[in-house]
C-alpha cells in the first residue's frame, strides 16, 4: 500500500480527477526519489501526435489541460499531426515526437522492427477498419478480393485487418494486387474505382461510407486491435514522472469524452473537418470504458502478430510472445484510479 502523503492527500478531498492523478504522479516520483533528478533534466520540450483516429488527442490538444500543467515546470507542449500507425511510428522512431498514438498491432510491427517504443496506455477500443467497397463493384465477401486491386497503409491497423481477413478466407497478399495509399488516398482510390477495395480507417471510412454509398462488405471487431499510446523508450526511462503526467491528462480527456458525448462529437467534427454526421459515425463504434492492458488486449495484439509473421511482415526469426511483452508496459497505466462503471460512453 503507497504510503505516501501525497497520495493519500490526493484522494482525501473532492479535487477534480486531473488534480487527483497529478498529485499521485508527483507522490510516485517523489517516492522513488526520481523527482528532484528529473526536475533537473526536464526538457524544454514534450511533443505528442494527435490523430483523427484518435480522438482522445483531439481533446486534449483542444482542452490545454496538459500545457497548463507543465507550464508549471516551464515545459512547453508541441503537437505534430499523424495521418497513421506507420507515421507516429516513423515520427517516433526518429525522436520527432515522445508519445504516438498507434493500433497496437501496428506498434508491435514497429518494436518487433527494432522501434524502442512502449506501449503504455489505451485511449479506445475502436471498430476503426473494415473491408471497404464501392455500392457496385459486386464484390460481397473476402472470398471476391481475388485478383482484385486492393487499397491499403501499410504498417496499420487497416493493412493488418486486410492480411488477417485473407487469411481466414484462405488467401494471402499474394492473391491480391496490394495498391499501398495513405488512408485519405486510398479513400479516394475507392471513389473513383481506381481500386475495387480498400481497407478502411475511420473517420476516412465513415464519411466514405455516408457520403459516397461505399459499403462495408467484412467486418469483425476483434481484428481490430486496439487505440494505443506509445512513448519512446529513452523518454519514458530518463523522464517517468512526464509519462506519468502526460496520462493523467489522457485520463481526464477520457472521462471528458465519457461525460460530454455530444462537445467530443463537436469536438472531433471541427479537428477534423467533418459533418457531425460522420463524425457520429465513427464515435458510435469507439469504445473509451477502459484504459488497461489485459488478457484480451495481450492476446488481440499476439493474434495479430501471429498472422504478421505467416505474412512475412515480421521475420520468423521474431518470438511473437517475447516481444509483446517488451513491447507492453502496463506500470505507468496501473497507477492510475481503475476505470469508472457507470458511466455513459460517448456515442
Amino acid at each position: 500500500m503507497n504510503t505516501n502523503p501525497a497520495f493519500r492527500f490526493s484522494f482525501a478531498r473532492p479535487f477534480s480527477l486531473l488534480s487527483a492523478l497529478l498529485m499521485l504522479a508527483m507522490g510516485l516520483a517523489s517516492c522513488s526519489g526520481a523527482g528532484d533528478k528529473a526536475a533537473a533534466t526536464n526538457p524544454e520540450t514534450v511533443r505528442l501526435d494527435y490523430a483523427y483516429y484518435n480522438p482522445l488527442s483531439l481533446v486534449l490538444k483542444q482542452q490545454g489541460w496538459l500545457e497548463k500543467d507543465l507550464a508549471q515546470q516551464n515545459i512547453k507542449v508541441e503537437w505534430v499531426l499523424s495521418q497513421g500507425s506507420n507515421k507516429a511510428l516513423e515520427f517516433l522512431n526518429g525522436s520527432s515526437i515522445d508519445f504516438g498514438s498507434t493500433a497496437g498491432a501496428a506498434a508491435l510491427i514497429g518494436r518487433a522492427n527494432g522501434n524502442p517504443l512502449k506501449a503504455v496506455y489505451i485511449y479506445s477500443k475502436p471498430e476503426w477498419t473494415a473491408l471497404v467497397t464501392g455500392p457496385n463493384s459486386g464484390i460481397k465477401s473476402v472470398a471476391d478480393l481475388k485478383g482484385k486491386r486492393v487499397a491499403a497503409t501499410r504498417g496499420t491497423d487497416p493493412y493488418i485487418f486486410l492480411l488477417r481477413a485473407l487469411d481466414q478466407a484462405g488467401l494471402s497478399e499474394k492473391d491480391i494486387e496490394l495498391i499501398p495509399l495513405q488512408h485519405p488516398d486510398g479513400r479516394a482510390a475507392l471513389a473513383t474505382g481506381d481500386v475495387d477495395a480498400w481497407a478502411g480507417l475511420d473517420p476516412h471510412m465513415a464519411k466514405a461510407e455516408l457520403e459516397s454509398g461505399a459499403k462495408l462488405f467484412f467486418r469483425n471487431p476483434d481484428f481490430n486491435s486496439y487505440g494505443v499510446l506509445n512513448v519512446r523508450a529513452e523518454f519514458a526511462q530518463q523522464h517517468p514522472a512526464l509519462v506519468d503526467r502526460v496520462l493523467a491528462a489522457y485520463e481526464q480527456a477520457r472521462q471528458w469524452a465519457r461525460q460530454h458525448p455530444a462537445e467530443l462529437k463537436q469536438t472531433l467534427a471541427t479537428e477534423a473537418k467533418l459533418s457531425e454526421a460522420v463524425a457520429a459515425k465513427q464515435l458510435e463504434r469507439t469504445d473509451f470504458s477502459n484504459f488497461n492492458f489485459g488478457s484480451s488486449q495481450r492476446a488481440t495484439i499476439t493474434a495479430a502478430g501471429d498472422v504478421l509473421k505467416k505474412s512475412g511482415v515480421i521475420e520468423p526469426g521474431i518470438d511473437v510472445n517475447k516481444t509483446v511483452g517488451e513491447l507492453i508496459d502496463a506500470s505507468f497505466a496501473s497507477k492510475l484510479p481503475a476505470p469508472a462503471k457507470g458511466v455513459t460512453a460517448a456515442k
